[in-house]
């Protein structure tokens, strides 16, 4: 699934999130994080620990070209 990084990234910002706090409260490691964040893409189930830790919606974080597809 193509996500937008730098919606997390302003997500992160707004809730002062550093990478080390996403990762405990998203359940996803640092590295995995990393590797979501250079690709710009992950699974659907990953998306839904990004949005648990972000608090926020699944459509927060997708590219609006994409919205339709979820």
């Amino acid at each position: 699934m193509k996500i937008s990084t730098q919606r997390i990234e302003v997500l992160m910002l707004e809730k002062g999130l550093t990478l080390t706090a996403l990762s405990e409260r998203s359940g996803i490691s640092r590295q995995s994080l990393g590797t979501i964040r250079r690709r710009q893409t992950c699974q659907i189930a990953t998306a839904a620990k990004l949005c648990k830790g972000l608090d926020c919606d699944i459509h927060d974080i997708i590219p609006p070209e994409y919205a339709r597809e979820v």
